[in-house]
């Protein structure tokens, strides 16, 4: 059984029109991935006899599934039934998703109609397309956000995860953001550290983020930041082997200030010291709002 369960991998593309799956699926079609656009969900178990049958030669198979309408949640959640009831490769989803405000702009930009809504506004689709997806993207493994990133910011993030993690590893993505910029649509859990004494009213420290040593040096100093994070971590290392247990390769954890630039940042960058010792966790900080002030200025 262990030798089959390791010759075949199956990705599921799919998430919200917009947010960047024909990106995705070129990523891995780079990568060895054979690939397939638009796939009937109905024909997936097609392709899972396809990989287990051709013993290896076929190791990796992706396919871009779209909304088509509402029957497509009941033959694609029946397929995966299928193949956790009769197969022994191992699949993935991998769901896309972006802001409205965010998706509403593509949709000017290229002048697309949106597949649910081609007589009315983009934003109307959307938020149809959003609510018909929302279970399966509670089912996905993993959930990227393509808000805030470029073309070639996505395709190194897909590589990244299915270059690095084909083996039974989990990923962990700490990112600290500000509130007042809005909260990471991706993130499993979010942790407000707004209570934390905050260096931004001190003014040698408000130009600088939490990278810097003297603002990290605040934001650790305090005897509630200590407490904060050993709390934090105790939970940490219980819930990361839980959502691996369940089939998860990606866990997204927000730490969130008022503006993401000094108390989130400091904070994070110190999970991304202390998290991910074990040889199956990878561990990534991103600071989404920690320079976001300066290139507003600029503007």
């Amino acid at each position: 059984m262990d030798e089959m369960h390791t010759l075949g991998k199956l990705v599921i593309i799919t998430g919200m029109s917009g947010a960047g799956k024909t990106i995705a699926v070129q990523s891995l079609e780079d990568l060895g991935f054979f690939c397939v656009d638009n796939l009937p969900p109905v024909l997936i178990p097609k392709f899972a006899e396809l990989i287990e049958q051709s013993k290896g030669r076929i190791g990796k198979v992706a396919l871009v599934i779209d909304l088509r309408g509402r029957e497509f949640f009941t033959s694609l959640s029946e397929s995966l039934r299928y193949i956790k009831d009769n197969h022994t490769l191992t699949y993935e989803i991998l769901f896309l998703d972006a802001t409205d405000s965010v998706l509403v702009q593509r949709y000017k930009e290229s002048r697309r109609k949106h597949p649910l809504a081609p007589t009315d506004a983009p934003l109307e689709g959307i938020s149809q397309e959003r609510k018909l997806l929302e279970e399966l993207k509670g089912a996905a493994t993993q959930v990227i956000d393509t808000s805030n990133l470029k073309p070639a910011q996505l395709k190194e993030k897909i590589v990244a995860r299915f270059t690095n993690l084909e083996s039974n590893g989990i990923s962990i993505n700490v990112i600290s953001f500000g509130f007042k910029y809005g909260v990471p649509i991706d993130a499993d859990l979010i942790f407000d550290v707004r209570f934390l004494p905050n260096p931004h009213y001190i003014e040698g420290l408000r130009p600088n983020t939490g990278q810097d040593p003297e603002v990290y040096e605040y934001v650790m100093k305090w005897n509630e930041t200590q407490e904060f994070l050993s709390k934090l971590l105790d939970m940490l290392h219980f819930l990361v082997p839980q959502y691996k247990k369940e089939g998860k390769s990606q866990v997204v954890v927000g730490i969130g200030c008022t503006g993401g630039k000094h108390r989130s940042v400091a904070i994070a960058e110190y999970l991304g010291k202390m998290l991910g010792n074990s040889e199956t966790e990878f561990v990534r900080v991103n600071h989404r709002d920690a320079e976001r002030d300066r290139v507003e200025v600029k503007k």
